[in-house]
């Protein structure tokens, strides 16, 4: 096992793909790794060896969705980054209505085997137009995987997955996990879509949580286990395909359930898990789900206003000491 960034295993992830893939390009590539926490070493290894690969195109995001989206027809592997995701928001008619719909409208006679990797989230000072979480429309696009990555291990892997698959799939990355340290294990290696990770076995009460809100769900899990709580942590790590099964199991387990997002709550990601919860395991509930997202209001920039409505730690920490109490 090795001890790297999170930053670092996505470029190990594109570096082991354009080794082994001459079909696999980056589109977007100086935007990528320059300014996202790589030493400057690095970036500089990675441009001298892969630079015939690198493609920094003109800032046009709907021209560059299309282009790698044709560019996948005709048999490369893009991995396309639009920087903040409501960049991509330019591009929505190529990747929602083009993209996606690419393999159904052809009868399978097409494919469209391309990675739009994108930041989302609140980075602190982005205010309403570069703070988006749009994981829950694209999740409401059929023909796209999407997927949520929250340690190094995990990026890197389902990067590989990602880039390797038939699909398209949008690679969402918070930009507060870039420098995260995790231990990764050595080598290539690829993390199958559709299977969740139990991040920290509990009896108490089950915390979904993606991206970000993982590793603010382990830091409220300390302050918790200090007063005799056990939350158990589950990362779906893939919301398109998602792992019913082992959210459901979990459940089953603990009796209770807190979903944990950084994207708005109306119409979000975690309305679903309590759903697909209330359709699959409803009689293991013993107290409401709860869900721990964004309210639904445009974001500040002031730093005052934006931590009221930030997601994080405390915020879990609160929810659960109130599911307990009822």
């Amino acid at each position: 096992m090795a001890r790297k960034t999170f930053a670092t295993g996505m470029l190990d992830a594109l570096g082991h793909s354009l080794q082994q893939d001459p079909s696999v390009a980056v589109f977007g590539a100086w935007s990528f790794i320059v300014g996202r926490g790589l030493p400057a070493e690095q970036e500089e290894a990675f441009f001298e060896k892969y630079g015939d690969r690198l493609i920094d195109p003109p800032t046009s995001e709907s021209v560059i969705a299309a282009m790698a989206t044709g560019a996948a027809v005709c048999g490369m592997r893009p991995f396309v980054n639009f920087g903040t995701s409501s960049f991509a928001f330019e591009a929505w008619n190529q990747i929602i209505n083009e993209t996606g719909n690419a393999r159904f409208m052809s009868n399978g006679q097409l494919k469209a085997p391309l990675v739009f990797h994108m930041y989302c989230g609140i980075r602190g000072g982005g205010a309403a137009q570069h703070s988006q979480s749009p994981q829950s429309m694209f999740a409401n696009a059929p023909g796209l995987e999407l997927v949520m990555p929250s340690t190094p291990a995990d990026a890197q892997g389902l990067l590989r997955t990602a880039i390797k698959s038939d699909n398209p799939t949008i690679f969402l990355t918070h930009t507060k996990l870039l420098q995260w340290m995790g231990d990764t294990p050595d080598g290539d290696f690829a993390t199958p879509f559709g299977k969740a990770d139990v991040k920290r076995a509990g009896r108490d009460i089950t915390v979904v949580a993606t991206s970000l809100m993982v590793r603010e769900a382990l830091t409220a899990a300390e302050t918790l286990a200090k007063e005799g709580i056990e939350i158990e942590i589950v990362d779906p790590r893939t919301i398109v395909p998602l792992d019913t099964a082992a959210i459901c199991a979990s459940v089953e387990k603990t009796g209770r359930l807190l979903v944990a997002e950084e994207a708005v709550a109306t119409c979000s990601i975690a309305s679903e898990i309590i759903t697909i919860v209330a359709e699959h395991a409803l009689h293991a509930l013993k107290a409401p789900p709860v869900r721990v997202a964004r309210p639904s209001a445009p974001l500040a920039y002031a730093p005052t206003l934006e931590k009221v409505v930030t997601p994080d730690a405390e915020k879990i920490v609160a929810a659960v000491r109130r599911m307990l109490t009822k």
